[in-house]
């Protein structure tokens, strides 16, 4: 008589992805990248452009409030190298904040320099009407009011406009702007 052996079959229990679910998740993560890359893009050249107006708008902010302060004048000019005027209506490489007692618009001995602008990044660049701005002890801007124009490689669409009247008001709005 023949023995028959009987074989048994086990189940394994395997842990992992199949080429399918792998290929599927790859497929999805791919289409999320490229709807949201792009987006990013944007959000982050929105992100330093607000940046970058708000830092100027709080330089005027505090050009005010310092010559409010110390009942004299003082002076936001642009500036590339922190210690002086460089005249000219182009921001985007910087500014001082000053006292300027005289309101000559140059920093002399005895005029201190209360605060330096770094120069704008990401290709940004800041362009005004005026070649500098002056508060006198009660908050006005006499002769300075003004447009100040931050555009980026975008356009005027996305640009950034502050305005200073000769009461010393600030505001500022989005895409109107000139960019050349």
């Amino acid at each position: 008589m023949a023995m028959r052996m009987k074989q048994s079959t086990r189940i394994v229990d395997q842990n992992g992805f199949t080429l399918i679910e792998l290929m599927v998740t790859l497929s999805v993560a791919i289409i999320v990248l490229s709807v949201g890359v792009p987006n990013y893009r944007g959000f982050v050249q929105d992100s330093l452009l607000v940046t970058q107006s708000n830092s100027f708008h709080s330089a005027i902010a505090l050009t005010k409030s310092e010559a409010i302060k110390r009942s004299n004048r003082v002076t936001l000019c642009p500036s590339s190298d922190g210690t002086n005027c460089t005249g000219g209506t182009v921001w985007s490489n910087g500014w001082i904040v000053f006292t300027n007692p005289n309101g000559n618009a140059a920093v002399e001995a005895g005029e201190e320099i209360l605060q330096v602008g770094a120069a704008l990044t990401g290709g940004s660049s800041l362009s005004g009407t005026q070649d500098r701005i002056t508060f006198t002890a009660n908050g006005f801007s006499m002769g300075s009011n003004g447009r100040f124009n931050l555009c980026d490689s975008r356009g005027a669409s996305y640009s950034k406009v502050i305005v200073l009247n000769n009461q010393g008001r600030i505001r500022a709005e989005t895409g109107t702007g000139t960019c050349s």
